[in-house]
C-alpha cells in the first residue's frame, strides 16, 4: 500500500458527510434547502460578464499569461487599494495576482514554511488557514475566537507558551466562520507584536464589502507599519459575486509578495487573460454593484436571524461576512455539531455546516450560509423550527 505522509495529515472531511446526506435526499425527491457551503448565488454584474465576452473573443488573449498577473490588473488593484483604503503600493513588487485566495494561502506557505515551523491560527478556522501550513510540513498553534475571547489576548498567551516560538500569524477579519469583527486599532496592536517578535502576518480579507449595520471592515494594511511585517489577500468572489473565476491577489511586503511570485512562476501560468482583463473593469468600473450585493446579504442576514427567532432560537446578527455562526440551542448541544445537522437535515429539509469542520472549538455552533433568497430562507426556518419541536 502507497503512504502520503502529508495526506494522512488531514482529518475526515466532516463536510462530505453532510453533502452525500443532502444528495442522498435529494434523489428521494426531497427538497432540501441547502445554506452550508458559501457558495455565492448572485450573478456576476453585466459589465464584468460583458468584458470578459468581448475579451474572449481576441485570439490574442488565449495564450498563455503572466503567472504573476497582468500589469494593467496589478496597477488596477493598486488604485483600488489606494480609493478605498488610501493605501499606496508599488504593482510591480507589492502585488501577486492569485488564482483565488485560497491558492494564493496555500502557495505561500508552502514559499514560506519548513519543517518545524509553527503558525499561529484562530480556532475555529476556515480549513484552509491551518492547513496549508500543515500540508507545507508545519505545525499550528490554535488561538481561540470568539464572542467572550479577547483574540489578542489569547494569541499573546500562545504565543509565549509556544517553543519554539511561532514564525507566522494567520488572521481573517471580518472572521469566517464566527463573524468577529474588529476595528483598526486591533491590527495596530497586531503590527507591533509582530514588529516585536519578528512574526510574518498573513491577512485573509474576503469579507471586505459584506459589512452591515453601518460597520466598515478596515483594511490591515491601513494600520501603520504593516507592509513591513506582512501580506493581505483579497478575492472578488463575495464583492463581486465572481466565485467560479477565481481571482485574487496578495498586497503588501515585498518579500513576502516576492516569495509567493517565484513560487508561482514554478507552479503556474496564470489565470487566463480575459477574466484577468474582466477583473479590472470589476476594480476600475462602477461600484454600485458592490453596494447591491451588500444589501441582498443583509436582507438575507435579517430573514435568517428573524426566522431563527421565531423557532425559539436565539443568535446574535452578524455584523458582517455571508454567514451566521450560531450556537446550538442547549437542548441539543450534548449531540454536538455533526449530529445535530444531521437532525436539521433529516427533520427540517435544511443543509447547514456543522461547526466541527472548522476545528474542536467549532463543535457547540453550526454555521449558515447566506446563499438562498429571503423567501427560501424564510422557509427554511420553519423547517429548523419544525425540526427543533421534533427533537426536543
Amino acid at each position: 500500500m502507497y503512504e502520503f505522509k502529508r495526506i494522512k495529515r488531514l482529518p475526515p472531511y466532516v463536510f462530505a458527510i453532510v453533502n452525500s446526506l443532502k444528495m442522498e435526499a435529494r434523489r428521494r425527491g426531497e427538497d432540501i434547502i441547502d445554506l452550508g457551503m458559501g457558495n455565492p448565488d448572485l450573478p456576476t454584474p453585466k459589465h464584468i460578464v460583458d468584458k470578459l465576452i468581448e475579451a474572449v473573443q481576441n485570439p490574442k488573449n488565449h495564450r498563455y499569461s503572466a503567472s504573476r498577473g497582468i500589469t494593467q490588473l496589478r496597477m488596477a488593484i493598486c488604485e483600488w487599494y489606494k480609493r478605498r483604503y488610501d493605501v499606496d503600493m508599488d504593482p510591480e513588487t507589492e502585488v501577486v495576482v492569485t488564482i483565488g485566495a485560497k491558492e494564493g494561502v496555500s502557495h505561500l506557505a508552502y514559499a514560506m514554511v519548513e519543517p518545524g515551523d509553527i503558525a499561529l491560527t484562530p480556532s475555529p478556522a476556515y480549513p484552509i488557514h491551518p492547513y496549508s501550513v500543515i500540508l507545507a510540513g508545519g505545525e499550528v498553534r490554535s488561538v481561540p475566537i470568539g464572542r467572550g475571547t479577547d483574540f489578542f489576548d489569547e494569541m499573546q498567551k500562545a504565543f509565549k507558551s509556544t517553543w519554539p516560538r511561532p514564525k507566522i500569524l494567520i488572521i481573517n477579519f471580518p472572521h469566517n466562520p464566527t463573524t468577529a469583527c474588529i476595528e483598526l486599532d486591533f491590527f495596530e496592536k497586531i503590527v507591533s507584536f509582530a514588529k516585536e517578535h519578528g512574526i510574518i502576518v498573513i491577512h485573509d480579507f474576503a469579507y471586505a464589502d459584506l459589512t452591515f449595520d453601518n460597520y466598515k471592515a478596515p483594511s490591515f494594511l491601513q494600520a501603520a507599519g504593516a507592509k513591513d511585517i506582512g501580506v493581505e489577500f483579497f478575492s472578488l468572489t463575495k464583492s463581486y459575486s465572481m466565485a467560479g473565476w477565481r481571482v485574487g491577489f496578495c498586497v503588501g511586503n515585498k518579500e513576502v509578495v516576492g516569495a509567493l511570485t517565484k513560487i508561482k512562476s514554478y507552479l503556474d501560468y496564470g489565470m487566463f487573460q480575459p477574466i484577468q482583463i474582466a477583473s479590472i473593469i470589476a476594480l476600475r468600473g462602477p461600484q454600485e454593484c458592490v453596494e447591491e450585493i451588500r444589501k441582498v446579504y443583509e436582507s438575507r442576514r435579517d430573514a435568517l436571524v428573524q426566522g431563527l427567532n421565531n423557532a425559539g432560537w436565539i443568535i446574535d446578527p452578524p455584523k458582517a461576512t455571508m454567514f451566521a455562526w450560531a450556537e446550538i440551542p442547549e437542548p441539543f448541544k450534548k449531540m454536538g455539531s455533526l449530529e445535530f445537522v444531521k437532525l436539521l437535515l433529516k427533520e427540517g429539509g435544511v443543509a447547514v455546516s456543522p461547526g466541527i469542520g472548522f476545528g474542536e472549538e467549532g463543535d457547540g455552533f453550526v454555521r449558515f450560509a447566506l446563499v438562498e433568497n429571503e423567501h427560501r430562507i424564510r422557509q427554511a426556518t420553519r423547517g429548523i423550527k419544525k425540526a427543533l419541536n421534533r427533537g426536543s
